[in-house]
């Protein structure tokens, strides 16, 4: 497991009609705030601010097919050359971090391949790289650019 350190980030709020708000930096717009929401704003200010990760490769909650189906990916980052990099998978931090959450990731990892992989619930985090068709777990997330 990685223990992650967040770093403190001022983020803007607001309620709507008795509805919490958050602004994604990303995106650059107003999101709903579920307990979800909360642990992906967390880890993007942690990707950016503390692993340097450059904002312009990064794109959030984007829409992806599997077969018939269309899913959204949590968080991927994309290398120099624009291509995807490593896949986030974010659940609020009251889902624990079993088999089905990897599985989930695996499964966005078919129709967007990626050396990298990680999975979180804001309190525990697992980073995998993939290499010869096997996953290897990872001490830490990798420095960008490797």
């Amino acid at each position: 497991m990685i223990r992650i350190e967040y770093p403190l980030f001022p983020f803007r709020m607001k309620r709507e009609e008795g509805k919490e708000f958050i602004f994604d930096e990303c995106r650059k717009q107003w999101i709903r705030l579920t307990s979800e929401e909360w642990v992906r704003q967390n880890f993007l200010q942690y990707l950016l601010q503390v692993k340097k990760y450059p904002a312009a490769l990064i794109a959030v909650e984007k829409e992806i097919r599997l077969g018939e189906l269309k899913k959204r990916f949590d968080i991927l980052i994309y290398n120099a050359q624009h291509q995807p990099w490593l896949m986030v998978e974010c659940k609020a931090m009251e889902v624990p971090l079993m088999d089905d959450v990897l599985h989930q990731v695996l499964r966005y990892n078919i129709a967007v391949p990626v050396p990298y992989l990680v999975i979180t619930n804001g309190a525990a985090s697992f980073a995998y790289i993939r290499k010869n068709n096997q996953l290897q777990m990872l001490e830490d997330l990798p420095e960008y650019g490797i």
